[in-house]
């Protein structure tokens, strides 16, 4: 997906969020790199997700309430509702995760990795069993580990 596609860009401390709305609804929110330009949202809902974000990125106790498109299958659907119930500063680990939907820690890290809503559905909060951060994003490396350190360290301020 090209910058363009997005309907706003928002830049962070980390690199950037693109957002991408659909029939009235958030369908995508994406890491982008460092270095990412910003992007004035294109409709009020991309206006109103960048207006949430931020004050998030500004004070991790805000909160989110907006609409998001129906995604995903039913087991990442319960992964997703597992990781919104984490309390902001708190984490749990793949394996706490796949024990409460007896399920595996893979499985559990694979329906993070296709979160389409990070941050407001905060993946970043699940970590590996060794105390190490695990994967971010589908990734094991680079600034998407980064962002997922920033996330981490900001909601413990």
């Amino acid at each position: 997906m090209s910058h363009d596609e997005f309907d706003a860009v928002l830049k962070t401390p980390f690199g950037a969020l693109g957002v991408r709305t659909a029939g009235g609804a958030i369908a995508e929110i994406r890491f982008l790199p460092p270095g990412t330009k910003s992007m004035r949202p294109k409709s009020a809902l991309a206006e109103r997700a960048c207006a949430q974000l931020a004050a998030y990125l500004n004070d991790p106790k805000a909160g989110f309430d907006l609409p998001l498109e129906p995604a995903g299958t039913e087991f990442q659907r319960s992964v997703w509702r597992a990781i919104a119930a984490i309390p902001k500063g708190r984490t749990l680990t793949y394996g706490e995760i796949a024990k409460r939907l007896k399920s595996a820690p893979r499985a559990v890290g694979q329906a993070c990795g296709r979160n389409p809503y990070p941050v407001v559905v905060p993946c970043h909060r699940v970590v590996a069993a060794d105390g190490g951060l695990g994967g971010f994003a589908s990734a094991t490396g680079g600034y998407l580990l980064d962002t997922k350190r920033w996330l981490l360290a900001h909601e413990r301020n």
